[in-house]
């Protein structure tokens, strides 16, 4: 393993092979990047998300059919909860209100319920969006926030300062994904999205040492990861001008395989 990196390291050398920390999409323009500069990139998700076991969540003492009102942070939320609500074999009343951090979330709820306007929030991205819908059903509801083992920070933090009536489950898990048939296989950069994606490569590979593969982050805590864990980094997403991943490789590959 490599000294800890102070700023990002311009070592420019000629990349042959890319290792993408997420599933394959159906169109990217990674691929335009793989036929100009004759390179092969894989994808491979390093964290995945399993359901909490219905036997686990009953040690809970949770009933979420006791909740009048349900925040719903991510679809994957969304999913495990009515999930877990199918296992329970309970039904949740249709004056139960749906309070979604993202027009997105609220879309896809309609999956699982009749979807009234008066009973179901949509923010667009943040709990501060939703703000102003929940303080004003704040003295008549009780909240229930589905969550995973990683929690959800801001809105526990803004539901326990403004003294909402509430309580976190949570009903699934992020955890990392086995790896190990990835163990003899070597890759000229590694691109990774957040700091679970780099704590599954040394889950897998506790001894992974970097040598010559350059490391590609997008995001500042995933950044922050790379730098705790001593290792250099090279591409860096955002940056001035680059807004995308696949503009922060062209950028590199520009100088790595003149």
């Amino acid at each position: 393993m490599t000294s800890s990196s102070k700023a990002l390291k311009e070592t420019y050398k000629e990349v042959k092979t890319i290792l993408v920390s997420q599933p394959k999409p159906e169109r990217s323009p990674y691929y335009k990047l793989e036929e100009k500069y004759d390179l092969k990139i894989d994808w491979r998700q390093f964290i995945h998300v399993e359901p909490v076991p219905v036997k686990e969540f009953r040690k809970f003492r949770i009933k979420p059919e006791e909740y009048s009102a349900v925040i719903l942070t991510s679809k994957n939320a969304v999913d495990h909860f009515f999930q877990m609500c199918e296992e329970l074999r309970i039904k949740m009343s249709q004056d139960t209100k749906y309070f979604c951090l993202t027009e997105q979330v609220a879309n896809y709820l309609q999956k699982f319920i009749v979807y009234r306007k008066r009973k179901v929030f949509s923010g667009k991205r943040t709990i501060l969006d939703l703000k102003p819908a929940l303080i004003k059903h704040k003295a008549k509801e009780r909240f229930l926030l589905p969550c995973s083992n990683l929690g959800s920070k801001s809105v526990s933090k803004f539901l326990t300062e403004n003294e909402f009536d509430w309580q976190d489950a949570m009903m699934y898990r992020t955890v990392s994904s086995d790896l190990s048939d990835l163990s003899d296989v070597k890759y000229d950069v590694l691109v990774f999205f957040s700091p679970r994606d780099l704590e599954s490569l040394y889950t897998n590979f506790p001894d992974f040492e970097q040598n010559n593969t350059r490391i590609a982050v997008f995001g500042n805590s995933t950044k922050k990861k790379v730098e705790e864990l001593g290792l250099d980094l090279n591409i860096v997403c955002p940056a001035p001008g680059i807004t995308s991943m696949a503009a922060a490789l062209e950028a590199y590959l520009q100088e790595s395989n003149k």
